[in-house]
């Protein structure tokens, strides 16, 4: 008889690192964190290692560790760029005003982590250290190079400078040193040494009371994952990341935290109203489901045991899709066939998938309604609720969208985040559908057309072609020289291309 923690469904793909997630320079709001205190415990406070041992570049460990490092290597194959916009063009409108509505992929593998972020349109095309639309905290989850920076400069000088600041120095991918303490005796000797190598993190973990240091086995492996895999935003002047878990994980608790706030990540370019953008909450997501709660983790799904011919065991960190791996995840606890389980989860994804599209149709239509209304005189009296109502149903579909593979982690949880951003648009329409009669508003406001990403780009007057060739530009002049510096400077092997 297997055991409950054996008989829960596990995990689909979606622990991969979204690749080059980041956020607008825009000013986020009147006073973004009334109290930097409550935000830093001071405990962490320019957290040091050993600067001269903390090794950056992956391929130090090829010979000492082969078989983790060639399955490492395996994340490379994800070499496909699925374009996300183009396969939904109502994104485009849900982040009018944004970056994410200029260009928005879908994750590929850990070795691309830094080649995305420098690709991505989202990053700018900046010509010196001190231009580009984005801080340097985009580079956070990317690399291995940012506890070493945050050792050298503290936190206020990492975060404190813009992205392009630290293009020559954060150059290898999310890799070893991003999880494990690789200068230590248990390293050393072969044993995993797991570590959090950001302070940011602790402090969050702190805030739910899940103490790294005093963690057991499971609960660090857990851990380890929301070093990225998280919802954050960038608090204060210095665009410190931050994880809104004052009040909890639910989408409930930390959008009541950023409204306490009055937090903004941007206004909507047609409703005006205060945005939230979800980063990627998985890990907030699988704790709230079946086998977050019975201490399945990230790892045992995504990064499985693996056995050689020659009987050695090993860890593969080719992170993917438990179901390309099943004999080595799945199988491990279900007794079901393959194709058993796949129909299980597919039926789930479907479920949740529908409802998240009716969502973006209202908001859609909520916001183009809103835009309407400022054009008929409404005032800001008079939008205010239905505003925050916009505010808060995209938020839910977002937290949904943004979160890989809540189908799979907490289906019933997604489906009831969904529900209630249903209702909050609806309510955000009938509020905007008084304010339209009662300026004499023609209804139902007309949309364009928005069948293509091309088209909804155009719609909302986003000059595509001129950040393409920016940052073509960028790819081709400022890129090499950071890397020919990075080789300088021993940061990548001087054969790395």
């Amino acid at each position: 008889m297997k055991t409950l923690k054996q008989a829960l469904f596990v995990m689909l793909a979606g622990m991969a690192t979204v690749s080059a997630m980041s956020v607008s320079a825009e000013e986020k709001s009147a006073n973004p964190v009334s109290d930097q205190n409550q935000l830093n415990n001071d405990k962490f406070k320019d957290m040091k290692f050993d600067i001269d041992k903390v090794a950056v570049r992956n391929d130090l460990f090829a010979e000492k560790y082969p078989l983790q490092y060639q399955s490492w290597l395996g994340t490379s194959q994800s070499e496909k760029i699925g374009d996300a916009l183009a396969e939904d063009p109502r994104l485009v409108v849900l982040w009018g005003g944004y970056l994410f509505s200029s260009e928005y992929n879908h994750p590929r593998g850990h070795y691309y982590a830094v080649t995305d972020v420098r690709n991505i349109l989202r990053t700018g095309a900046p010509k010196d250290e001190n231009s580009g639309p984005q801080p340097a905290a985009c580079w956070t989850c990317k690399s291995p190079d940012v506890a070493r920076l945050i050792t050298e400069k503290g936190e206020d000088g990492y975060f404190g400078a813009k992205w392009a600041k630290w293009g020559n120095e954060i150059v290898n991918p999310i890799g070893c040193a991003d999880c494990h303490d690789t200068n230590s005796k248990e390293f050393a000797e072969g044993q995993p040494a797991l570590r959090i190598a950001r302070p940011h993190v602790l402090r969050a973990l702190d805030k739910i009371d899940w103490n790294f240091e005093r963690s057991d086995k499971t609960d660090k492996r857990a851990a380890i994952c929301a070093n990225c895999h998280v919802e954050y935003f960038f608090a204060g002047d210095k665009k410190i990341v931050t994880f809104p878990w004052q009040n909890g994980v639910s989408v409930e608790q930390m959008e009541k935290y950023y409204d306490d706030l009055q937090f903004k990540d941007w206004t909507h370019s047609l409703s005006k109203a205060p945005m939230l953008k979800a980063q990627h909450p998985d890990f907030e997501t699988w704790t709230m489901g079946m086998h977050g709660k019975n201490g399945v983790t990230c790892v045992d799904c995504h990064m499985a045991k693996q056995q050689t011919a020659d009987g050695r065991v090993f860890t593969n960190h080719n992170i993917g899709n438990p179901f390309d791996n099943f004999q080595n995840t799945c199988a491990n606890c279900h007794d079901q066939s393959k194709e058993k389980l796949q129909g299980i989860v597919n039926s789930r994804k479907e479920r949740v998938q529908s409802a998240m599209i009716k969502l973006e149709d209202q908001l859609v239509h909520a916001h183009f309604e809103a835009k309407a209304a400022w054009d008929a005189g409404a005032t800001e009296a008079e939008m205010k609720d239905a505003l925050q109502d916009i505010r808060h149903a995209q938020w839910r579909w977002d937290y949904t969208s943004a979160s890989h593979g809540f189908y799979m982690h907490a289906p019933e949880v997604a489906l009831e985040v969904l529900s209630s951003g249903l209702d909050k648009a609806a309510d955000a329409r009938r509020k905007l559908a008084i304010i339209l009669t009662k300026h004499n508003v023609k209804q139902p406001v007309a949309i364009p057309d928005i069948s293509t990403k091309e088209k909804a780009q155009a719609a909302m007057g986003i000059d595509i072609e001129k950040q393409k060739r920016e940052k073509e530009e960028f790819l081709k002049t400022v890129v090499p020289q950071w890397d020919k510096e990075a080789k300088e400077k021993g940061l990548l092997p001087a054969d790395a291309k």
